[in-house]
């Protein structure tokens, strides 16, 4: 497969947290090959790989397909949009970014509102929140409610490209870089005989809550599950403590809520296969899907694996297609481990 088209095609489609069809689609079309493809009502895609044997171990794969964005809450009388943040999006980048908006008619392109330097006193807000800001479509009131309704949602317009080694930079990589990740493990699983019951989720509203983990993971009920999703790769103004490092592989979860035995034995298969790695630690919950997924019904033993990833919740997301392909080949060396004398309970 090529990993890097793919990365490319998913940060290109639409899929704001609530209203992820267009990405939900892209992601359908991708997993039909490996398994039955199903929407859940909470709107995540669901693909069940393999059943096998009842009592064996039924593990649970999630990346999800949300991204950040916006929505519109009111219609200014002079034909200017109020909106709130569609999960964390990153201020900071607002003011004079471009804007699309996934509306009915189609999109409806803007930019977000930004008062020129010179008529500025210096007291004035610099970093406004999103709900204080503005977004000009350009056109009055009666024009702008024939196009947009108080709901429909948009992102930052940044078109995906390709950067200089072998990175790729463009909106909702978080966690659309996972989606693709699992799809590589599922490739070079194609040719393996079941030892365990295998679906795959791409979840919807993580960014929001993950409640398109938790509704989902319920249904299934798995044994065990491995969440899959990005965290802070290394920048020269970043805290290194924090961080992992971009190109240096996967970034193994250790934290109370996570399984220790899955950790452990994801550094241990990375070892054994010669796949790069990295660890990251939390003292509390990690904010992921992991959280949602660990805790459902009387509990599943979870595992968490992060793609490190410059310049989160911005339109300019950028991972190294190595640490997608190495996280992928670190989910398919789990899922042969899993079932194989007793390993993995």
């Amino acid at each position: 497969m090529n990993t890097k088209q793919i990365l490319l095609d998913f940060s290109a489609v639409t899929g704001i947290a609530g209203k992820e069809e267009q990405a939900v689609q892209l992601g359908a079309k991708l997993l039909e090959p490996y398994g039955k493809v199903r929407v859940h009502p909470q709107g995540s895609l669901l693909c069940r790989v393999w059943e096998t044997d009842p009592a064996a171990p039924h593990l649970l794969l999630d990346a999800h397909i949300d991204e950040i964005g916006i929505i519109i809450t009111h219609i200014e009388e002079d034909g200017f949009l109020r909106v709130a943040g569609c999960g964390g999006m990153d201020r900071r980048i607002l003011m004079a970014s471009p804007v699309v908006i996934d509306a009915r008619s189609g999109p409806v392109y803007g930019v977000f509102c930004s008062t020129p330097p010179h008529l500025t006193s210096g007291k004035e807000l610099k970093n406004p929140k999103v709900d204080e800001m503005y977004v000009d479509i350009g056109c009055t009131k009666e024009q702008a409610e024939q196009r947009v309704f108080p709901g429909d949602r948009g992102t930052l317009y940044a078109p995906s490209r390709t950067l200089l080694g072998d990175a790729c930079c463009g909106k909702a990589l978080d966690d659309r870089a996972g989606c693709t990740a699992i799809l590589y493990a599922l490739e070079l699983l194609k040719e393996d005989a079941p030892c365990c019951n295998l679906t795959v989720l791409f979840s919807s509203m993580e960014e929001v809550g993950g409640q398109g983990a938790k509704t989902a993971a319920y249904e299934i009920s798995p044994t065990h599950a491995i969440a899959v999703d990005v965290s802070f790769a290394h920048t020269p103004d970043a805290p290194r403590a924090k961080c992992g490092l971009l190109g240096e592989g996967p970034m193994v979860g250790f934290s109370p809520i996570l399984s220790h035995a899955i950790s452990r034995q994801l550094c241990d298969l990375a070892k054994e296969e010669e796949i790069p790695f990295q660890t990251e630690v939390m003292g509390g919950k990690t904010g992921t899907n992991a959280d949602q997924i660990a805790t459902t019904r009387s509990g599943v033993l979870t595992g968490l694996v992060s793609i490190p990833q410059k310049y989160m919740h911005t339109p300019l997301e950028t991972v190294s297609v190595a640490d997608v392909e190495n996280t992928g080949r670190l989910l398919a060396a789990y899922v042969r481990s899993l079932g194989k004398e007793g390993k993995g309970w």
